[in-house]
């Protein structure tokens, strides 16, 4: 059965910056792959529009070829410290999920804000049509993933 040992004071805040600070840049990468055009709308890529399981698993959003090699890559690129400490376990497992989950959320929404062609004031239902559920101003998907984001750092921090 593998340890668990708490965590320094600080390793909560170190790991919560590095998330935040990855997803500034990549949101900054994708401004500058996407431009004005949200969910890879003109980028040479296939897509999936219509699909009963995307409304289940990918929020009624289109599956393109740009975000399935993007998501799976920021998987790896999450699990790589546990591959490279040859170490795991359900509390880094816990970690590490609660890091992409709000990664995604940041990111996005950085997306809007940092992009010339949107801002924070057109981040809105009317304007962002590729997010299709939406509940207090923001998509279904932050909140609910957010939630599940502070459960899994709560359970993983061994709070």
């Amino acid at each position: 059965m593998p340890s668990f040992e708490l965590p320094h004071p600080g390793q909560l805040a170190a790991t919560l910056a590095c998330v935040l600070a990855a997803a500034y840049l990549f949101a900054r990468v994708e401004v500058e792959i996407e431009g004005d055009a949200g969910w890879a709308a003109n980028l040479p890529t296939w897509r999936i529009e219509e699909h009963p399981l995307l409304d289940l698993f990918w929020g009624g959003r289109a599956m393109t070829g740009y975000h399935l090699w993007m998501f799976s890559f920021i998987g790896v690129f999450f699990h790589f410290p546990l591959c490279f400490m040859g170490q795991w376990s359900w509390q880094l497992e816990a970690r590490v999920a609660a890091s992409i989950m709000l990664f995604w959320i940041v990111e996005d929404y950085l997306w809007f804000v940092i992009n010339p062609a949107f801002g924070w004031r057109r981040f809105k239902k009317e304007h962002v049509t590729w997010h299709k559920r939406w509940a207090c101003g923001a998509p279904i998907d932050y909140w609910l993933f957010g939630a599940i984001s502070v459960v899994l750092f709560w359970y993983g921090y061994g709070a």
